[in-house]
């Protein structure tokens, strides 16, 4: 695993002198990314069945719409190609998308992710510990992730991660 320095100004105990930080969610820690192969259901809503996805990613680009055709065609989708899908000017986005919204939405998901029904996923994230989760990228994610090039992001995904990995550590 990767260990770096606390050497930020993330919320840390200001008494610890080194932890963990894992910085991205590639190579041996790609299986927290969204984009990651996993069993998650999107639960029913609004007249709409519960479906199920391949990924977070796929599920979380299908929770942006109540239109269930677009729905369907995301279940067949790669999480890239979906995500791709969500920013074409014509996709018909929800209503009630808010940021409250998308972060309960991601929560649900992770949690399922990471639940007795994908057992090597939970392992893995139990593997993590204690450590800082970053979800750094270079592609200008700063609400889910925390954005590499500009030095800034909420990091709501590495954020909900250690939530669900405290969850899980303490049934």
């Amino acid at each position: 695993m990767t260990t770096q320095r606390n050497q930020g100004s993330y919320a840390m105990n200001p008494a610890e002198t080194t932890r963990q930080v894992i910085l991205a969610f590639r190579d041996e820690f790609n299986f927290m990314s969204n984009f990651a192969a996993c069993r998650v259901t999107l639960p029913a809503e609004q007249g709409l069945p519960r479906m199920r996805f391949a990924s977070t990613e796929n599920a979380y680009m299908a929770w942006k719409t109540l239109d269930m055709a677009m729905r369907q065609k995301m279940q067949k989708m790669t999480p890239a190609e979906a995500k791709a899908e969500t920013r074409k000017p014509d996709f018909p986005l929800r209503p009630d998308y808010t940021d409250a919204a998308r972060l309960a939405i991601m929560l649900e998901l992770n949690r399922q992710k990471y639940s007795d029904k994908n057992p090597l996923l939970r392992d893995q994230l139990l593997q993590t510990g204690d450590a800082l989760l970053i979800e750094g990228n270079t592609w200008g994610d700063d609400f889910f992730g925390f954005d590499l090039i500009k030095g800034h992001g909420h990091n709501h995904l590495g954020r909900i991660l250690m939530k669900v990995r405290r969850e899980i550590a303490e049934p």
